[in-house]
């Protein structure tokens, strides 16, 4: 049972067979471009298994799947490319990096010898510069600031 059928135009097909012949791509995009010619159901070229098509590119059959699910759901061009990450949003910003670096160079709490990065990672959020933090989030803002 095939469950994503990839039919090509003989645009898409002179498409991605320029893209693989000449031009400037990424490694992404001609891995792609050869995954989606070769599982092409158009009858145009032979017939390949997915097992066959994972031995010769050297790829995954997830990633064939991946490929094919993307063709038939987003479209030729949402194919080709690699789908947008999800974005991160960093905790540590230039204010809460000053409130760290004057923290850490304030005295010391009473019962304690230094400043430690769990400490450190407390009393940020004690005193509200953040709603959380890891001591390795203070470990690697510290290190980057000397």
């Amino acid at each position: 049972m095939i469950k994503y059928k990839v039919t090509l135009t003989q645009e898409e097909r002179d498409q991605l067979i320029s893209m693989i012949s000449k031009g400037t791509h990424t490694a992404q995009e001609i891995r792609n471009a050869y995954i989606l010619l070769n599982v092409d159901q158009s009858g145009l070229g032979e017939k390949r298994t997915n097992e066959e098509i994972c031995r010769v590119l050297k790829t995954s059959m997830r990633m064939i799947d991946r490929v094919k699910q993307r063709f038939v759901e987003d479209g030729f061009e949402a194919s080709l490319e690699r789908k947008p990450g999800k974005t991160i949003r960093k905790k540590v910003d230039g204010e809460v990096e000053a409130h760290l670096i004057a923290l850490s160079c304030s005295k010391v709490p009473e019962g304690f010898s230094k400043w430690s990065l769990r400490l450190l990672a407390d009393k940020m959020v004690e005193l509200a510069y953040v709603e959380s933090i890891s001591y390795e989030t203070i470990r690697r803002t510290l290190k980057k600031t000397n």
